[in-house]
């Protein structure tokens, strides 16, 4: 089974105890103003969703953004949010596709192995006539126990040898900060990129507000360059649309991926850093 689902397959369990689902909606950076992801999901969502809040759960002993939390940080929150071991997890967002990969790909990398994406989130939901509710939702609480997958993350050092060995490195941003034609959101970081990257805008990979079809991300990885058959780590601004990335890999069938869970909010200020940009 692939990485997404219907809407017709997650209403078929909707009241399965063994299934919850989350809404994953994070607002994008930049926007002003800033996108009350909250109180939308209040004023609609999906029978029995519980919030899940990316910002809220990042680490935040650090001032990098969304940066993974530690094991016991984790099992704590998603045992509260009523998340066990061996659950189905089905991930959505209010609109398009920008963090509920995000969501998937930390509960999997914290050992969480059923976990899907709804295909044409919230929209395709209503489209298809569901029922949707108003107001919070909570669970009973679980147990969750993480164990990370340290196979799926990247780290400075790491991303350093990678560079030195040109391995293969997707960035997720837009082509301008990509180039360095345009500035990053975030204050005080230049924009560019790494050495022997290839921009590969996680924006390419949706169409109509969902992902792309498997035989139209195969295309557009060909057309970048990508050789899917060999060890690749994506990245982004801060680590959530390389998950964008990540995921169509996935879906054509790439076998190693990995995630620079720093990015490049890390990567711009680091004193070792080098910084390339389009003449």
């Amino acid at each position: 089974m692939g990485p997404l689902v219907s809407a017709k397959w997650l209403f078929d369990r909707l009241h399965d105890s063994g299934t919850v689902i989350l809404d994953a909606t994070l607002p994008a950076v930049g926007v002003t103003p800033p996108v009350d992801t909250r109180a939308r999901f209040q004023a609609q969502h999906i029978p029995g969703v519980v919030f899940f809040d990316i910002e809220e759960l990042s680490d935040h002993a650090t001032s990098l953004p969304h940066m993974m939390p530690s094991p016991e940080a984790f099992s704590r929150a998603m045992s509260e949010l009523g998340i066990g071991d061996g659950m189905t997890i089905v991930v959505y967002e209010q609109e398009g596709v920008y963090s509920a990969p995000r969501a998937r790909w930390m509960l999997r990398t914290f050992g969480a192995r059923e976990v899907y994406l709804l295909d044409g989130d919230l929209r395709a939901w209503r489209e298809a006539g569901l029922p949707v509710e108003t107001g919070f939702s909570s669970r009973i609480p679980a147990s969750f126990h993480a164990k990370v997958d340290q196979t799926a993350v990247q780290d400075f050092a790491q991303l350093e040898q990678l560079i030195a060995e040109r391995a293969q490195i997707l960035d997720a941003r837009s082509e301008g900060r990509f180039s360095g034609a345009l500035p990053e959101p975030r204050p005080g970081l230049s924009s560019g990129h790494m050495p022997g990257a290839i921009n590969v805008p996680y924006t390419a990979l949706v169409e109509e507000g969902r992902l792309k079809s498997a035989a139209k991300l195969r295309t557009l990885f060909d057309e970048k360059g990508v050789d899917t058959k060999l060890p690749i780590t994506t990245t982004c601004g801060s680590g959530v649309t390389a998950a964008v990335v990540s995921l169509g890999l996935e879906i054509v069938g790439a076998p190693q991926v990995k995630l620079y869970d720093g990015s490049w909010a890390e990567y711009a200020q680091h004193p070792k850093a080098v910084i390339e940009r389009e003449p």
